[in-house]
């Protein structure tokens, strides 16, 4: 090994760099990109440190963490404040590790759990295959309303609560363009004394712009979250809680550590704290875009001529729309047609679809969430629809215009970057950018 193969994984790392940010639409419902301001501090000695337990005096199991004790307790009041939670736990460092974090804090072998299907959108973590699955093998599925595949029967919901009494439901997926029944199964969850879960990962920078559903003030116990998906921070994951009891949410402290994580990435701090500040001067506005764009895209796509899921119901309330591509070819095929042409997205099962055709499904979840962060509005989502026609209808090679069209959004809003002082980092994620000092972020 010489200093060559050093420099062959800088080139890897640069061309993708200059790739995924500069030339592709990205439409992965489950990814965002950092603003300039947030990446800049991703490569700080936090990385190489520890800092096992919590922030607060003798509550640390090493020393030299004083700068860390102020960034972690400032990401746990900024996720206070953001959801109006009185509890908050950051260390997760992903939305499936604080998943598990709470399945294990509550469910034991053979407790009944009652979670949404993978063709419905749950998540592969709520499954038998997943983390709960670790758990517990006695994992039921919610009863589909027979009007809208897509959603939870509530009255036989209901009855199914009634008859099997659960320890844990797990509502809230990752195939989610309307919002859950949470009020309703939170309701009857609490006189049966069931703990509900709502598993936010994808829609949480929605809910912290006040754009989608609420499910803690809807009457769920613990809402978790992935911090790098509509919100648009790192990647990291969050436990949510308003008024669970000390017993309860001790034990999900205890869970996250020392059960679940030691260390918890610590590089990824400042910038989620970054990040939790951007939510908070501009969370509601960028939200309100996401939503907006994603119903436009939908329509958009409908008028030329796709089969977009859930068009008698608006198509979409939060960032994602689900198209059914079977008469162009599949999931898979369409997804690879569209990477060719420099348009990244994913291939989903929809609900008709047979559970077991992962890797064959006839649907394409696409999500606007982090073009809208680079500032892309309604009139870039009828050209990306017009970009999918001619890619997969039409059968045209679309690439050169979709680079040339993409390198025009090169700069994240939403974002302090805007307001960069003179020694701060490069206001421009794409390009050499620079050495850096903490963003003045005082008055949060």
């Amino acid at each position: 090994m010489n200093d060559a193969h050093v420099r062959e994984v800088e080139a890897v790392v640069r061309e993708n760099d200059a790739w995924r940010l500069s030339r592709t639409i990205n439409l992965i419902a489950s990814e965002n990109v950092l603003s300039a301001r947030a990446r800049a501090l991703l490569p700080s000695d936090f990385g190489h440190r520890y800092a096992e337990g919590h922030p607060e005096k003798g509550k640390r199991y090493y020393q030299g963490t004083k700068n860390i004790d102020i960034v972690e307790a400032k990401a746990r009041d900024a996720m206070k404040k953001l959801f109006g939670v009185q509890n908050a736990e950051v260390r997760t460092v992903s939305g499936t590790n604080a998943n598990d974090v709470v399945f294990s804090a509550f469910v034991k072998p053979d407790d009944k759990v009652i979670v949404n299907s993978l063709e419905v959108g749950g998540h592969i973590s709520h499954q038998p295959i997943g983390g709960m699955g670790k758990y517990t093998r006695n994992i039921l599925r919610w009863p589909r309303d027979p009007k809208n595949g897509y959603a939870i029967d509530v009255a036989a919901s209901k009855d199914m609560l009634a008859k099997e009494k659960p320890k844990m439901v797990v509502i809230g997926k990752s195939l989610i363009m309307l919002p859950e029944p949470a009020k309703e199964i939170a309701a009857v969850c609490k006189e049966l004394g069931v703990l509900c879960v709502f598993d936010g990962a994808h829609v949480l920078g929605l809910i912290a712009g006040k754009q989608f559903q609420d499910p803690i003030a809807e009457g769920c116990d613990i809402l978790l979250g992935s911090t790098h998906k509509t919100f648009f921070g790192p990647q990291r994951g969050v436990v949510l809680s308003n008024q669970l009891p000390e017993d309860k949410w001790k034990r999900v402290d205890k869970l996250a550590f020392p059960g679940c994580l030691s260390n918890h990435h610590l590089f990824t701090l400042p910038p989620l704290l970054v990040a939790a500040y951007e939510m908070l001067e501009f969370g509601q506005a960028y939200a309100k875009q996401v939503v907006a764009n994603a119903q436009a895209f939908a329509k958009a796509l409908d008028a030329a001529g796709f089969d977009v899921q859930l068009k008698e119901f608006g198509y979409t309330r939060s960032h994602q729309v689900a198209v059914d591509v079977k008469k162009q070819g599949g999931g898979r095929e369409c997804a690879e047609t569209l990477e060719a042409n420099d348009i990244i997205c994913n291939y989903n099962l929809l609900p008709h679809d047979d559970p077991k055709a992962v890797m064959k499904p006839s649907g394409l979840r696409l999500g606007v969430q982090e073009m809208t962060h680079w500032g892309m509005k309604e009139a870039e989502m009828a050209e990306i629809a017009r970009f999918f026609k001619e890619a997969l209808i039409d059968k045209k090679a679309v690439k050169e215009e979709v680079n040339r069209f993409r390198g025009r959004f090169v700069d994240v809003h939403y974002s302090f970057d805007a307001r960069s002082i003179e020694d701060a980092p490069t206001k421009r994620v794409v390009g050499k950018g620079g050495a850096g000092v903490e963003p003045d972020l005082a008055g949060y």
